[in-house]
């Protein structure tokens, strides 16, 4: 049984219920089934969903409450760090940014107990403030930063966040993105009105944030009302090509006079901008059709402005905006699908339609309440909602994670888990890393079609401005109707594939020697990272070289083809009697990346003999060479030889059967309980400590897992030679 079915089930066993329904007129009978259609989908778990797509979305140093399992740290050194990332991609704008708070703020000013009493008050306010602090950081006094990367690279290549940077670093030759600054009203009046909303969010609950936010929404207010322009944002043009500015200066004015009561914002709005807002096409009408979004806030500072002034000629104009989107004004109507949505434009038909939605309510709740206006209002948002969520021809839901069947095909990088820029069959061929629960996708065209493919843009894009109305309308869903939520999410994620593995095959075996071609390859994606100390070890057995007389000293390894040409390989260590092995060491691990098809995969060829006279050589009861392909052309993956991370063992098994599920790993514990150096425990630091771990390391003893912290001298929650060697330094000391 799906969501809805479970809610549906639980209504139909209320007695009162369905007793209202057997008696009441046919009138009566439409309107209880549709007050009943808001209450059958968990909007608490949805906006659960949402939040955790913007912790997917964030840049820079994750926040320490991010729920997100398999994101990390990624563009740390950015003009500006922190903020979301704008859609699939990894740009960051601090138009959308600012569009996007604004949004979000303006959902937990109206409907914040319905938050408090889900339980998601706090989460809620920390997404927010986490793309406030980077608009505040936007902010550099006399001009803003209005994008933070480059589009060219951004949209050619396509990989996880966390690795960005090494593929821009390799194919720009640059270690920062680049940066641009404007003064253009869009984006710093979109940027005063997300922060004077912020302000509003914040003022009780943090006044020092909160005062932080409004100092800077009055300077970008004042930069925005002093430059009146909104043409001098060229790096953006392509994704955001701005069409007008008063709209922005008109919203922007509304929010600052809520948030500081002074009426010289209401008087800029009738002396300077709203003469100049947008008109209907041939007509001196101010305009009342089209949508809410990050270029048109008319609409939304509309709403405001007739709240802020309880002006019943706004009041009105408002009205014929929802008339438009509900059952037509003036002659005009929005389209709809054939299945109920209302629908705008084919870029972010859902994105629209939720907007209006979450507008709707708060008209219903404060302009209209108590009409018959705010009942239709309430059913428009609510039927456009619950479309979202499978309301519609197909049951399909258009929000990842939500219901039963949801795109399969979203367009989005991160969440893909690619490796080697090849993304296209998404969905299809290639299996997704993750789930991007939460994320609202662009939706289906007019004709109600959806197109499930991942560049099938105007369909399966998810973006920041797309879940913003969204999650504030959600807002107003839970206050009105309730929901739980989910006591299990976000569910930790477990790997689908070896993020870590090797190929090998034998190039080359003689009675003298063994040549091996090996392919080592790092398809992480939870979260994708960069190994710096990065090995493997391949094994073999020394038995019938001693037997023929001779020694490990005998013994000869070199290296053949190498990719990167710095690879390092070592002589034959012991490892438990004659069976023996040599390591292979990237002094820099990070050249094999899970970047594009060049970089998540290294190839090495290296070859052990003993002189050839002594025809000696036996690699059949080597512990490596058992399954591997019989030429360089047939490459298999191999468990037996051994992959490692700073010394710890991260793929394979090693002879003695010891799996990445066995190797030891150093366990947290407080600093006042660590004795750096005390690998035994008592209390002191000598030299029986060393002894104890140098044989821990060839596994000719046991220490606890307290010894283990210990041991860790350079706490990198590893244990290595690096350990010993530092160990051996302090006690020499």
């Amino acid at each position: 049984m799906n969501l809805k079915a479970k809610w549906l089930a639980a209504l139909l066993t209320t007695g009162a219920i369905c007793g209202t329904i057997a008696a009441a007129p046919k009138s009566a009978l439409l309107q209880i089934q549709v007050a009943s259609a808001a209450n059958t989908y968990n909007y608490v778990e949805a906006m659960q969903k949402s939040l955790f797509f913007y912790q997917v979305q964030q840049s820079g140093p994750l926040a320490d409450w991010n729920e997100v399992s398999w994101r990390a740290d990624c563009m740390m050194n950015d003009y500006v760090t922190g903020g979301w990332f704008d859609a699939g991609d990894h740009i960051k704008f601090a138009l959308t940014n600012a569009y996007s708070s604004a949004m979000l703020a303006w959902g937990v000013l109206e409907y914040e107990q319905g938050l408090k009493d889900a339980g998601l008050l706090d989460m809620y306010r920390k997404n927010l403030q986490f793309s406030l602090d980077f608009l505040v950081g936007c902010d550099l006094g006399d001009e803003v930063v209005y994008q933070i990367g480059e589009i060219g690279f951004d949209h050619k290549w396509w990989g996880s966040a966390e690795v960005y940077m090494r593929k821009y670093e390799l194919m720009q030759g640059e270690t920062e993105r680049p940066y641009y600054t404007t003064k253009d009203s869009n984006v710093t009046g979109e940027m005063a009105a997300a922060l004077a909303a912020g302000y509003l969010v914040f003022k009780d609950s943090d006044p020092a944030l909160a005062k932080t936010y409004l100092e800077h929404a009055e300077n970008c207010f004042k930069i925005a009302d002093t430059t009146r322009d909104h043409k001098n944002t060229p790096a953006s043009d392509d994704m955001y090509p701005s069409s007008h500015f008063y709209d922005e200066l008109f919203w922007a004015a509304n929010w600052m006079y809520k948030a500081t009561g002074e009426q010289k914002y209401l008087d800029l709005c009738e002396s300077d901008y709203i003469p100049n807002l947008g008109k209907e096409d041939q007509s001196t009408e101010m305009k009342y059709t089209w949508g809410m979004c990050w270029d048109d806030v008319q609409q939304g500072g509309t709403l405001l402005y007739a709240l802020n002034t309880g002006d019943a000629t706004w009041k009105e104009q408002f009205r014929k905006h929802l008339e438009y989107w509900t059952t037509g004004y003036g002659g005009k109507q929005i389209n709809h699908t054939p299945d109920g949505l209302a629908w705008l434009t084919n870029w972010g038909s859902l994105r629209h339609a939720t907007t209006t939605a979450f507008m709707a309510y708060v008209a219903a709740d404060e302009l209209f309440s108590g009409t018959a206006d705010a009942d239709k209002y309430t059913q428009f948002a609510d039927t456009q909602m619950n479309y979202c969520f499978g309301d519609n021809d197909s049951k399909f839901s258009y929000v990842i994670g939500m219901g039963d069947t949801y795109p399969k095909a979203w367009h989005h990088r991160t969440s893909s888990g690619v490796w080697d820029d090849q993304w296209t069959m998404l969905g299809e061929e290639k299996e997704y890393a993750h789930v991007l629960y939460g994320a609202l996708v662009g939706g289906p065209g007019q004709s109600g079609t959806f197109n499930d493919k991942v560049n099938s843009y105007e369909n399966t894009e998810v973006a920041i401005d797309y879940n913003a109305g969204y999650t504030a309308a959600l807002c107003a869903m839970i206050q009105k109707y309730g929901g739980e939520q989910l006591t299990n999410f976000p569910p930790e994620e477990t790997p689908k594939w070896d993020e870590f593995f090797i190929e090998a095959a034998v190039n080359q075996s003689s009675e003298s020697y063994t040549e091996v071609k090996v392919l080592a390859t790092n398809h992480s994606a939870w979260p994708a990272r960069l190994i710096k100390n990065l090995s493997y070890r391949y094994y073999f057995d020394i038995s019938e070289i001693l037997a023929a007389g001779l020694t490990v000293d005998d013994i000869t390894v070199r290296i053949g083809y190498d990719e990167y040409s710095t690879t390092q390989i070592s002589k034959p260590i012991q490892y438990d009697g004659n069976v023996y092995y040599v390591e292979i060491t990237y002094p820099d691990g990070t050249v094999i990346c899970p970047s594009g098809q060049s970089e998540h995969q290294a190839e090495l060829q290296f070859r052990i003999s003993v002189p050839d006279a002594s025809k000696c050589w036996d690699a059949t009861n080597d512990y490596s060479f058992e399954g591997l392909g019989k030429s360089g052309n047939e490459c298999v993956k191999t468990e037996r030889i051994t992959m490692y991370d700073s010394g710890k063992l991260i793929y394979g098994v090693e002879p003695d059967g010891t799996t990445p599920d066995d190797n030891p790993a150093v366990t947290t514990t407080s600093e006042e309980d660590v004795l750096l150096g005390d690998v035994d425990c008592n209390g002191k630091v000598n030299v029986q400590d060393y002894v104890l771990l140098k044989q821990f390391m060839v596994k000719k003893a046991e220490i606890t897992a307290k010894g283990g912290v210990n041991a860790d001298m350079n706490q990198d929650r590893a244990l290595t030679v690096s350990d010993c060697v530092l160990l051996a330094r302090k006690l020499l000391s």
